[in-house]
């Protein structure tokens, strides 16, 4: 089915962008996007709109922004716009049965992992926090539940060793589109056979709070190189030192040592770090206010590093 039909497209964040973009010049170009209200951002609480409508605004597409989806006043908006087919990405809210059921080609999300692996709000950072080697993008049916609808589509990709979250969901977030574009078409001609997802393989990737970036240094080295790769940029690796926060965003870890976790055991052109298990080598970081830096910048600013001690 290549004529075009009524789509709306649901998402807010960057990782969004990519998959309304590849929209854009197709027969299935959206007529809308529901994307989250204008929120306060910045040191300066400046009201800020979501990327998914800075992007729609530059391409002439309307946006709609209702707090809740559950509300008539926002399911009345959505039914008048007669939608045949729904495109969701990053959303941010779970949507009703009763926008779910509007279109008659059903509601396709796009979700970065390969499901029923890592269900849930935050899928990149669990796939680096827990070691995977590769994810993937998965084009799924939405149902009432999160990300549990059937699969139409997969595809996977490795997880390099310097991936952090930023830079994985950037490269899943051009993979989904591909494979959206892709499955779009074969999806309304009825040539996909939606297949259901094992509940008893899924496991799941709940939304990261602020609290969740503290490192722990009697966790092993590995774990905590891990924790830098996922929570960079958000909600950042973060320690004290000398009762100052710092921010560490890039690392990585080698065997050895046996000072006591936090303790600075040598400083070159990285700051190494004891741990529960090994040595933390630390590339880069950053103090509240000011730049990234190097180790070896920071290290030139600050006296006597060797035997400080990183706290929680």
């Amino acid at each position: 089915m290549t004529q075009p039909c009524r789509v709306l497209f649901y998402g807010s964040p960057d990782f969004a962008v990519p998959v309304l973009a590849a929209l854009l010049d197709t027969p299935w170009r959206p007529l809308a996007v529901i994307t989250q209200p204008d929120r306060p951002a910045g040191r300066r609480r400046r009201m800020r709109p979501p990327p998914v409508k800075e992007f729609a605004a530059k391409h002439g597409i309307p946006a709609l922004q209702p707090e809740r989806l559950r509300r008539r006043a926002a399911l009345a908006q959505i039914a008048a716009l007669k939608p045949d087919l729904q495109i969701v990405a990053a959303y941010g809210q779970l949507i009703p049965p009763s926008v779910l059921e509007l279109p008659k080609f059903g509601s396709l999300n796009v979700h970065a992992s390969l499901l029923p692996r890592w269900r849930g709000a935050a899928p990149v950072s669990a796939a680096i926090l827990h070691g995977d080697q590769e994810t993937g993008a998965t084009i799924m049916l939405v149902d009432e539940t999160e990300d549990t609808g059937p699969i139409l589509s997969q595809r996977t990709t490795p997880i390099d060793p310097d991936d952090d979250a930023e830079r994985l969901s950037d490269r899943l977030s051009r993979l989904g589109a591909e494979l959206l574009a892709e499955t779009i078409p074969a999806w309304l001609e009825g040539s996909i056979e939606p297949a259901p997802q094992d509940d008893s393989l899924a496991t799941r990737a709940r939304r990261i709070d602020k609290s969740a970036g503290r490192i722990d240094w009697q966790q092993s080295a590995s774990q905590i190189a891990r924790h830098v790769r996922a929570y960079t940029p958000w909600p950042g690796a973060t320690a004290t030192l000398n009762d100052r926060p710092v921010r560490i965003t890039g690392a990585s870890a080698r065997g050895g040592g046996d000072s006591q976790p936090g303790v600075i055991v040598q400083v070159d052109d990285a700051i190494h770090v004891a741990t529960g298990d090994g040595t933390l080598c630390i590339h880069r970081l950053q103090q509240a206010g000011k730049r990234e830096l190097t180790a070896a910048e920071f290290a030139r600013g600050a006296r006597d590093l060797e035997n400080q001690r990183f706290d929680a």
